[in-house]
């Protein structure tokens, strides 16, 4: 009786830990999503600030040379948007979905590409980012065919 008694006694103690560390990741995921607003003001902050500098300060048909910049800060805030819908999914749902990553990293390779300056760029990094899309592709394929065959 009384070994049955102790065993319970450590079960609850398990059972107490786990949901302290739990406290502690929603707590975090809440600090992780509160930073990650502030960054995404910031960077729109940053990018309302260089089209203003760009719009009223570049000569006409020059913008081109600028453009490139301002996709990235675009993308940059894409990509920090979807970081912060993984972790608003990790609060709802306390599971990081594959699918959301690997959605982030397609558009972190693509920001990457549409800012990429050939000029300076060697043929290695370009394979590189072929195999890295490639794979991304192929694994984002990979989840959305098993998610739609699961609800079946």
């Amino acid at each position: 009786m009384w070994k049955l008694f102790r065993q319970f006694k450590e079960a609850t103690k398990d059972d107490n830990f786990m949901h302290h560390i739990e406290s502690i990741e929603v707590i975090v995921s809440k600090i992780l999503s509160f930073a990650m607003v502030v960054v995404i003001l910031v960077a729109i902050f940053d990018l309302g600030v260089l089209l203003i500098k760009e719009l009223f300060t570049t000569e006409y048909g020059e913008i081109n040379r600028t453009l490139f910049k301002i996709f990235g800060l675009f993308l940059n805030i894409l990509i920090a948007l979807e970081i912060l819908e993984n972790i608003t999914a990790y609060l709802r749902k306390h599971v990081v979905q594959v699918e959301l990553v690997i959605v982030t990293s397609l558009i972190a390779v693509s920001r990457k590409i549409i800012i990429l300056d050939l000029e300076k760029t060697d043929g290695v990094e370009i394979i590189g980012l072929a195999i890295a899309i490639f794979a991304l592709s192929i694994s984002y394929w990979i989840i959305r065919y098993s998610n739609s065959k699961s609800k079946y």
